[in-house]
């Protein structure tokens, strides 16, 4: 399926997901083990403990920031979304019923904003790490209580339980949002996910894979771990083997559904160039059986 996305090249800042598709592939592990060994010839030495430690306590200030440089013009809307994971509308058990839904790491609401336009029978609980792009999220005039309940929420901290009923959510949305969370804290994202997921309930996965474009960019004096990468920005990205991220799910309390890498041919028409994008495209379910809304 095509993907309507906005192409940008330069990993010293954040990437954005959206790209302009022009071919679509998915399941080609081969190329992917390829590159892999290219990667592991080259020896980048890790940036200091020191500096790492720092990244990881001004991370919700380099977001911020960020969102404070961009505002909302960095992202386009991702219309996308109802296409790449029918269960959005499939998941319903009769037409009419309200779906309730949570976008984890809304960012400025380029997910939730199309699908609230779209679908007059859901309600979005929509939290991100950076208040600033809370606050953006909430002066949309679709962000309207009867509709939508913004806040700002670290997920591998708080508990999402403070501002979401346990057990009451049908799906969760969490697309490009776990890469930008350090590699220790991810389970704990997870599980904080798992506490408010209906049983039965589905969480819609995609983010980078393992030796996207933006990974292979990235310069020496960038790398902070196995697959993880920091941005001149200050912002981080991780790319996900699936084998890795089936393990992270799995250890949370999920089943595997779907699981595989997505790889697209993208062109960046400014300067011709034509580069290969890996994403993760996943599905994964709370145990138990399903409760109507």
């Amino acid at each position: 399926m095509a993907l309507q996305m906005n192409s940008e090249l330069d990993s010293s800042i954040a990437v954005p997901e959206e790209l302009n598709d022009q071919q679509s592939r998915s399941g080609q592990t081969n190329s992917i083990q390829e590159e892999s060994e290219k990667v592991s010839t080259s020896d980048r030495s890790l940036v200091c403990d020191f500096k790492q430690l720092k990244l990881e306590k001004e991370a919700q200030k380099n977001w911020d920031l960020f969102y404070k440089r961009n505002t909302t013009n960095f992202f386009k809307d991702r219309h996308w979304t109802t296409r790449e994971f029918e269960e959005l509308k499939a998941c319903r058990q009769f037409e009419s019923q309200r779906l309730v839904l949570l976008e984890a790491g809304c960012g400025v609401g380029n997910c939730i904003f199309p699908l609230l336009e779209e679908d007059l029978n859901l309600f979005v609980y929509a939290c991100d790490f950076s208040p600033r792009a809370v606050d953006f999220v909430k002066q949309n005039p679709l962000c309207c209580p009867e509709r939508c309940c913004a806040f700002q929420c670290d997920l591998t901290h708080n508990d999402l339980r403070d501002n979401v009923p346990e057990a009451s959510v049908d799906v969760v949305t969490l697309i490009f949002v776990l890469s930008a969370i350090h590699p220790d804290k991810m389970r704990q994202a997870l599980e904080n996910i798992c506490k408010v997921l209906k049983p039965g309930g589905i969480v819609l996965f995609r983010d980078y894979g393992l030796n996207d474009h933006t990974m292979l960019r990235f310069k020496a004096g960038s790398k902070l771990g196995d697959n993880f990468y920091v941005r001149q920005d200050g912002t981080r990205s991780y790319f996900f083997s699936k084998e890795l991220l089936a393990e992270l799910f799995e250890a949370a309390g999920f089943n595997c559904v779907v699981n595989d890498y997505v790889l697209r041919e993208t062109i960046n028409k400014k300067e011709g160039l034509c580069v290969p994008r890996v994403f993760l495209q996943s599905k994964f379910t709370k145990p138990g059986q399903s409760q109507s809304s």
